[in-house]
């Protein structure tokens, strides 16, 4: 399971400042709660509020219409030979005792900046799961788990379960980490010593003091970047991954990509169909990101979105589960119960085993990293949780979902997920801060559908548009992408989905010029992995056989 803080209102709408809007994947298997199934997420305050605070002069993000392989300057890349060889050894993997002797590693060359391909030049990691039956491989499958920032090398390496069958079947798996993330030129901007502190506030209350706090974060994170990783901000945006997507696709022999991605994965896939129609093969797109949504919606339907899960899980939690619930016997009462005992460990934190504290941000980030799951799997240890901390007085359940979701391992170093997830968010566009008008209905419509969550918004906490001071702008803007001449595209929502809610699905799929929409009835976010037949069965139909599911097929 791959997931994205968003916890509180204040993270959210900070999250909204700094772009990074929960853009949340699931791609575990049977999505157990362990360390290699999550993609981590923004794991500061700072790295939430990177736009509030002014920055140098930006500078333009640089931008070329991709001629692909029939650009002579491209052709270096584009005809380049994967040196394939076997995975280094792997302590995680070992552990597992996940075999990688069949797995394959390697590098993909790419130009830093496509406007000038004769400069400098990135490798990006791979690695490839080969076709189990080679005498019926069909091509490559490449995968994008999310994020953005999430590892594809991760995903197919510690989650070869969930490709088994006929997917792993018939396609070489290759997974990949995008420019700016994991091993292939990772943006780094704090210290993990930084990245625990910041994690560790709960931060004041008062709106001043508040505003205050988040400017000083953000203008230590933008130094940081800058001095870190300048050189690559400007080019670590989505048309840049979408380009690379298809030197990808050449460099592997395939004529055309076959492709899955989820979450922000989709918002890669889109983009890629918009580039290269012509090279479109088959495309998955499960978890939908709508282009044309607007960032300040898109803030504000997440939060209702993870509001409502929230209040299903307690429901479920008192009817079904009385046993082991912690929120008393009134299903609607629960969710008032839990949110109130997780504002108030801002005044009484939870102790932990290693010492550490758990305070109202800490325990909310535990909980809303459980919320990614569905309710056959992920609520039961959120039920778990709960009850450790709110019978017991420990807070070690949700301090470990915490850090999963933050991207903290055991030894207390971080993913580098986080700080790729606001530089790549910032280099695929900004919005201006929003008028009075539609601020005040975005409060408006919290305070209505999402009380527990939106408890203490105000009209100020959208003072502020998303990247507007990066040190690099960008021309992109949300639109629709029709994709017009690409092969019929597959898009994928989940009903209960709360990161990437269901009515994106909808209006990426009317959006394309030829799409059809699955509809998974459930919790969680994303419907691969879910463990639901009718999914993998539609899945492997169209993969396999390019036949897509009846339009209005719904699996429950």
């Amino acid at each position: 399971m791959n997931i994205h803080r968003a916890t509180r209102p204040r993270l959210l709408l900070a999250a909204f400042a700094a772009g990074s809007l929960l853009l949340a994947t699931a791609c575990g298997g049977d999505k157990k709660p362990a360390q290699e199934q999550a993609a981590p997420a923004p794991s500061s305050a700072a790295a939430e509020t990177a736009a509030a605070t002014p920055a140098a002069t930006p500078t333009p993000t640089p931008t070329v219409k991709p001629t692909g392989a029939d650009d002579p300057a491209l052709k270096p890349f584009y005809g380049q030979q994967i040196a394939w060889a076997a995975c280094p050894p792997d302590a995680k993997a070992a552990e597992q005792k996940i075999d990688l002797s069949l797995m394959k590693c390697g590098k993909l060359h790419v130009p830093l900046d496509y406007a000038n391909p004769a400069g400098e030049a990135i490798d990006l990691a791979l690695i490839k799961n080969p076709a189990a039956k080679q005498d019926q491989k069909l091509g490559s499958l490449v995968i994008n788990p999310g994020g953005p920032g999430a590892s594809g090398v991760e995903t197919v390496k510690y989650g070869e379960t969930q490709f088994e069958g006929t997917l792993h079947n018939r396609f070489d798996v290759i997974g990949f980490d995008p420019r700016g993330t994991g091993e292939s030129s990772p943006v780094t901007c704090l210290d993990d010593k930084q990245r625990d502190a910041l994690n560790a506030e709960d931060g004041p209350l008062d709106p001043a003091a508040a505003k205050a706090r988040s400017e000083k974060h953000a203008a230590d994170f933008i130094a940081a970047c800058q001095a870190k990783s300048g050189k690559l901000l400007p080019f670590v945006g989505t048309r840049s991954t979408a380009r690379d997507l298809d030197v990808l696709r050449a460099a592997v022999g395939d004529q055309k990509l076959n492709y899955l991605g989820i979450s922000y994965g989709t918002y890669l896939g889109a983009l890629y169909a918009e580039e290269f129609p012509k090279n479109v093969g088959r495309l998955i797109l499960d978890g939908a990101v709508d282009p044309a949504e607007q960032g300040l919606d898109k803030s504000v339907n997440q939060i209702i979105g993870f509001e409502k899960s929230f209040e299903r899980f307690a429901v479920d939690c008192v009817e079904n589960h009385a046993d082991e619930c912690p929120l008393g016997k009134s299903k609607d009462k629960a969710a008032k119960k839990a949110a109130d005992f997780l504002d108030g460990l801002r005044d009484k934190p939870l102790p932990t085993k290693d010492g550490r504290k758990v305070g109202s941000g800490m325990g909310w980030t535990g909980v809303t990293a459980l919320l990614y799951g569905d309710e056959k799997t992920m609520w039961q240890y959120l039920r778990m949780s709960l009850a450790l901390a709110m019978k017991a007085g420990q807070g070690d359940g949700l301090l470990g979902f915490a850090d999963m979701y933050n991207g903290r391992d055991e030894k207390g170093h971080y993913s580098p997920e986080s700080e790729a997830l606001v530089a790549i968010r910032c280099a695929d566009g900004a919005s201006p801060a929003p008028s009075a008008e539609a601020a005040q209905q975005a409060v408006q419509k919290l305070q209505q559908e999402a009380p527990l969550l939106a408890k203490d918004v105000t009209v100020e906490d959208f003072s502020e548009g998303s990247c507007v001071n990066w040190p690099f702008k960008t021309p992109e803007k949300p639109h629709t992408v029709r994709a017009e001449g690409a092969a019929p595209i597959l898009v994928v929502g989940t009903t209960g989905d709360p990161a990437t809610p269901y009515a994106a699905a909808e209006s990426l799929a009317k959006g394309f010029a030829s799409a059809t929409l699955l509809t998974r009835v459930g919790e969680g976010h994303g419907a691969f992995g879910s463990g639901n037949g009718c999914i993998d069965a539609a899945y492997a139909a169209y993969l396999t056989e390019g036949t897509l599911p009846a339009a209005g097929t719904t699996c429950k």
